[in-house]
């Protein structure tokens, strides 16, 4: 297995950086830096400086994803998950937060709000054709196989 090293600037100087938080954890938790504490209504979304910038090695992507207690405790979730920063991308990680609970959220700086999942990228090469091979599921879509299990 290959351990990517991903190279860490602060652009704050106070900025913490990602970290797992058990041995096992997939991801890493991320904090909030902004520069006042953010106040996130009900419905509202928000654009969260983390004051962090990294270097992904090639091959390699970063995955922002949501954190399950924020979640399920608050309402609060990732507009764009989960999303992705690509190997060549140089800027302050920022995440774009949403809350969907009821009660005003406040984000502070320190605050843990996403979480980093490091993953392996494949490219693909393109090959336009005249037809597609043809399959059981064919051109079926979004609920054709019906939302009851059939298998006992």
């Amino acid at each position: 297995m290959i351990t990517p090293v991903i190279e860490i600037k602060k652009i704050k100087s106070n900025a913490s950086l990602p970290c797992y938080m058990t041995s096992l954890s997939a991801g890493m938790d991320i904090c909030a830096e902004p520069d006042e504490p953010i106040l996130l209504a009900p419905g509202d979304r928000c654009l969260v400086p983390t004051g962090i910038a990294m270097a992904i090695p090639r091959g390699f992507e970063v995955q922002v994803r949501p954190r399950s207690g924020l979640a399920i405790n608050h309402g609060i979730t990732l507009v764009n998950t989960p999303g992705t920063i690509d190997a060549d991308y140089r800027g302050e990680i920022k995440i774009i937060m949403i809350n969907h609970g009821k009660d005003v959220f406040p984000i502070k700086a320190g605050d843990r709000i996403a979480q980093l999942v490091v993953a392996p990228v494949v490219q693909a090469d393109m090959l336009e054709v005249a037809d597609l091979d043809s399959t059981e599921r064919g051109s079926g879509g979004f609920g054709h196989t019906g939302i009851h299990r059939t298998n006992g």
